[in-house]
Formats: C-alpha cells, structure tokens, sequence
C-alpha cells in the first residue's frame, strides 16, 4: 500500500512538472514539434492554431504568417486550417551534417496587435543511409620483419545518420595472420586497427586479402564493405617512428593563408634509402585535404584554404611517415581553431509598424527586429540599444529578438517623424558594431481645435455701404496635420431686429471673410455683436467661436429742414386775400404748422454739427428761432406728444 502511493505520488510530481513547463513555453510563445526526415512537401508538423490558443478567423485577420529572416525556409502556415506544414523534403544529414540534434527555427509573426511566436522543429534521424568507405578497395603494403602485435590504422567508414541510425561496428573476414580492434576516438569516433597476430612470410604468401565490414544498428540494419589487399614486402627491418603519437595545436581562425600550422617529425634507424622518410596525410576527408598541405621532405602543414571557426572549430588528421623501403607509421594531428571577432552583429528587421498614431497607448509593439552573430562566445553575445531621449525603449523577446515598443504618449505636433538608430555591438574585444534605422512616421489624430489669432475682432463699417462688402477677415489654424488640419467658419446664428443674423452678414466658409449682405442704416442698426466659429475637419470635428464686433459710422447723408417761421402762404386774389402771417394766429391754430414740424423733427433732427444754443427761456420748447442745426429737435423728438403740445401752447 506504501510502494502504490509513494508511485501515484511520483506520477503527481511528474504530471506538475509537465503542465508547469507547458505553461511556460505556452507563455514565452514557445512552440516545439518533431517531425522525421525526408517527409513530403505538406505534410503535418503541428497545430499553431490550437497551441496559439487562436480561432481560424482571427488567425487570418491578423494575417498570421511564417516570417521571412532571408534564411532558407522549410515551413509554412495554412491559414485555412492553421497547421504548420512542409514547405519541402528536408534531408538532416544534409543541413545538419555534424550536429547530434537537428533543430529548424521558425518564427510566426501575428498583427493587430503585433506579436512574436517563435518555435522549432526537431529532425528526426531514420536510417536512411548505409555506412560508406571513403573507397571500395585499398592496399596496405606491410614487410615480413614487422614483429607480431604491431598495429595499422584502417580507413574509417562514414554513416551520415546519428543515434543507433549511425556507425556502430567494424567486423573484418576471418585471417590466421590479422585481427581487427575498433578503439574509440576522444570524439567519439569508432577507428579501426589491424593487429598482426603472427610474423609474415613473403616466400609462403606474398599477400593477403580482408574485407572490411561497417554496421550500423538502425532498423532494418545496414551497412557498408571495403577490400584491404596487404602486399607482404621484403627486406626494411625498421619503420619510421614518430616523435609524438599525437601532435596538438591551436591556431586563430584569421591566420593568414599559406601560414606554417606545425611540424611532425619521424626518424627511421635504417640507413640508406630505407631511412629516407616521406611525409603525407593518411587518408583524410577530401574537405580537409583542400584546407591543409604538408611538405612531404619536412613534415610542415601548411594552411592552405582560410579557417572558419563557425564551419569547423576542430581538425584531427591522420599523417603517415613512410621510408623508401616501404615501411610506414602514423601519428594523428588535432589542430583546434580558436574564435576570433571577425563578424559584425547582423540587425534583421522583421516588422515595423508605421505611420504610428500620436494616440498609440504606452506599450505598443512599434518594430520587431532580430540580431545575428556568427562569432561565439563572448563574440558572439550581442547588445542592442537605441538613442536616449526618445519615446521608446527596447524589449528582448527571445534569445535574439527584441521589440521596440512606446514609453511616453507621442505628439504628432512637436515630432512628427522619428529615425530610430538601433545599435548592436557583441562582447569583443575590440567590439564590433552595426547599426540599422527604422523610420517611423506620426499619424495625425484630431486631438487640437482650431486657435483664433485674436482673441476677439472688431471692425467698423460706414452706413450705407453697397450690399456684398467685405467688412473684415478672421482666421484661425489648426496644428494638426491634414483633413484635421482644415477650418472652415459659420455664422453662430442669432437675430436682429427680429430678422435672422444671416441676413445681415455672411461668412465665407474656407477664407473666413466676412461680408455685408445689406446696406446698413446707422439711424437703424448701429452695432452688431455676432459670434464666428470655425470648425476643423476631423472626426469628431473639434471647433472654437470667437466674437465680432461691427460698428455702423454714421455719415452725414441727411440734410437739414426749417421748421419755424414756415413759409409764407401764396397771396390769394380772393377771399381773405391780403391777410398777413401772424404769430398770433399761428398760436392759435397749431394745427396748421404742427404736421410740418413733426415730419422736420423725423428727417432732420439728428442733424450734428449744432453751433448754437437755445435761451434758457427756450428750453422747454421747440422753434427754429435762432438755431441753424437741430439739436433742441433732437431733443424735443424724444418727449412725449403730451409735452410737445404743451411746450408749442406756451409759445
């Protein structure tokens, strides 16, 4: 019962663990699957859709793809089913040659909002391929003197495939003369060895054959052979001996073509032609063999082809020493390749979303952009940074990503445009840097109203102007930038005179002029107070009103008329004839003046320019007496009719 729950609590502990670390993939956009090699173009690798947690529809609204970093791609995303697909047949050993894990990176790049997944697909290994021999016969030239247990290396066989898929055994055709050993190299290579198990005799078998099998151990299991014909030769007792078993160096990766890497030395006891000793490399890959030379008087290699750390950072050759008797040795060569800072970061940018709207919240993805260094190690460690002073700040997704995203609020009207230098500089020493801009442009949004360029305006206009005049001009601007930036003008509507404003003036609605509709009459309308408001064309349009203010100047464009003494009456043949004008008879009939002087006070008392002043005694009537202009009838014009008559009855 102890052993049941300690098990079921070990399978608690590892199911916690599992969820654990799918929700932190899920969390960082990680997304991994596996897929064997050599599938065909379309087939399945995994569902983005459903690990993404997104909907078919949202998938292709927000144009997710498979994002091109300028590498080769292998994959791609159907945005019908959301599946990540093959793009084609993908051969590990040939993209992964010497890696033990084969991993493709892929990154899937979604908008609105913009966001960064990035994954890897796994290559797996199947044995499809057979162990090979560099050749499919070879000759091995070994004298009668050589004493028993003397050991020659044999040409390794090559299995591109890794795991059990790969090279696993040697086996050699049964001989009373040899045995093969398989020794396991420090790179965990499997070589092989041809041990001589008794002495020679040329005279009773001049040669011998063996054939070399390879195997790996994949299912099925196959594997590859090669023919070893040893010529027995007589005569050199002494074979070369080398001064090291293994010769180890370490040079820089930028030395210099034609450069001297080492040299190997083998002294041979012999004497005469059997202790002349010649030097070359033992069957070594052709790519090597294009890399590196040696001197075959010297022993000297010599580097032939420029060295790249990031291709190959470790060299093992195998060199031969052989004397003009036909007897040979062999010692190996490990030539390690030390990193040197020879490449400059690589900026990719991969998304940038511009123009920018000024009212972007704090946060927004604005660019996402990866760094590449070929250099490793410190070399290789890449920061990336951006100048101070700006609205943004960077934000490192991955391993290599970063995203560029906004730290303040942008203001179109101050910075419309910004050209962000991004820097990347590795761990070097000195440092090597790189530099790529991303231009972004600020959208406009309509978030400032139109500005008057007076707080309020004023005009004065002469009565009895011609209709159409123009009275003044307002005009107001607007900071933003485009249709935003458009202000047209209106009346604010009110009346006057119990007639509406826009009968009175209008304003022209793009230049902000305003005009005289009627010819005004300062006895009627002698100020106008209107308001103008101006009106921007965004949506929501904002808009802002200022007051204007029209004076009417008054011209004099009235002439004066006598009231008193009226004009004397035609003399009349008749009855009555001859009678005089009295004063008297006027008093006494005011009916017969009074209409005169009414219509006069209408037309002409506001008359200026009245010089003289009435007598005291005068003041509280009316009369022309002694007066040119009219300011006691614009006086009287003000009284009552009750006070009129009275005033004209006292005269």
């Amino acid at each position: 019962m102890c052993a049941a729950g300690r098990r079921w609590g070990r399978q608690q502990r590892a199911l916690l663990w599992a969820v654990l670390l799918a929700a932190w993939e899920a969390a960082w956009g990680q997304l991994r699957y596996s897929v064997p090699e050599e599938m065909p173009k379309g087939s399945f690798v995994g569902d983005v859709a459903k690990d993404l947690g997104l909907q078919l529809p949202a998938l292709r609204d927000r144009d997710a793809h498979v994002f091109d970093t300028g590498r080769r791609r292998y994959f791609f995303l159907d945005s019908d089913n959301g599946h990540l697909s093959m793009m084609e047949q993908v051969d590990r050993e040939e993209i992964c040659a010497a890696v033990v894990k084969c991993v493709l990176h892929f990154e899937i790049l979604v908008k609105h909002p913009m966001k960064l997944y990035k994954g890897e697909v796994e290559i797996l290994d199947i044995n499809d391929n057979s162990p090979s021999f560099p050749e499919s016969s070879s000759v091995l030239e070994i004298s009668e003197n050589t004493a028993p247990g003397t050991r020659f290396p044999l040409e390794k066989a090559h299995d591109p495939d890794i795991g059990a898929n790969s090279l696993q055994n040697y086996e050699c055709s049964e001989s009373s003369y040899f045995t093969l050993d398989v020794k396991n190299g420090d790179d965990g290579v499997k070589y092989p060895e041809l041990i001589l198990m008794k002495s020679l005799d040329r005279e009773q078998q001049a040669a011998h054959n063996l054939i070399l099998t390879a195997t790996d151990n994949g299912s099925p299991v196959k594997s590859g052979s090669t023919t070893i014909k040893i010529i027995v030769i007589d005569g050199n007792d002494n074979a070369p001996e080398f001064t090291q078993s293994v010769y180890k160096v370490t040079v820089r990766e930028d030395v210099a073509v034609g450069s001297r890497v080492l040299q190997v030395t083998a002294t041979d006891r012999d004497e005469g032609p059997n202790a002349e000793v010649k030097y070359s490399f033992f069957k070594i890959p052709e790519k090597f063999d294009k890399t590196f030379k040696m001197d075959p008087e010297s022993g000297e290699i010599e580097i032939i082809e420029k060295l790249n750390f990031e291709e190959h950072e470790f060299y093992e050759l195998m060199v031969q020493a052989r004397d003009g008797g036909g007897l040979s040795s062999h010692s190996k060569v490990f030539i390690k390749v030390s990193d040197v800072n020879n490449y400059v970061p690589e900026i990719v940018i991969m998304s940038v979303f511009s123009p920018v709207p000024e009212d972007t919240p704090l946060g927004t993805v604005i660019a996402i952009f990866s760094v590449q260094d070929r250099d490793s190690g410190a070399n290789g460690e890449v920061q990336c940074s951006i100048p101070e002073g700006l609205p943004f700040w960077l934000e490192k997704s991955f391993d290599n990503y970063y995203s560029m995203v906004t730290a303040e609020l942008l203001d179109r009207e101050q910075v419309s445009e910004y050209n962000v230098t991004v820097r990347a500089a590795d761990g070097g020493s000195p440092a090597l840097q790189s530099s790529a801009v991303l231009a972004l442009r600020v959208l406009d949004v309509n978030d400032n109203a139109p500005v008057f360029a007076q707080e309020r305006y004023s005009a004065r206009l002469a009565e009895n102007n011609a209709a159409g005049a123009l009275v003044l001009t307002v005009r107001a601007t607007d900071a933003d930038w485009g249709q935003n930036a458009r202000v047209r003008y209106r009346l604010w509507e009110g009346r006057v005179r119990g007639a509406p404003l826009s009968s009175y003036v209008s304003v022209q609605a793009e230049t902000g002029a305003l005009y005289a509709l009627r010819s005004f009459d300062y006895e009627e309308v002698r100020e106008l107070e209107l308001w103008v408001r101006a009106e921007d064309g965004g949506a929501p349009a904002l808009s802002s009103n200022v007051s204007v203010r029209l004076l009417i100047v008054d011209e004099n464009d009235n002439a004066p008329q006598v009231l008193y003494p009226p004009a004397a009456p035609p003399v009349a043949s008749g009855k009555g004839a001859g009678r005089a004008w009295s004063w008297r008879r006027a008093r006494r009939s005011p009916a017969r003046w009074w209409p005169r002087w009414w219509r006069w006070t209408r037309t002409r008392g506001r008359t200026r320019g009245c010089r003289t002043s009435w007598p005291r005694r005068r003041s509280r009537g009316c009369s022309a007496w002694g007066c040119t202009a009219a300011r006691c009838a614009r006086r009287a014009s003000r009284w009552p009719a009750t006070r009129r008559a009275r005033a004209w009855w006292w005269w």
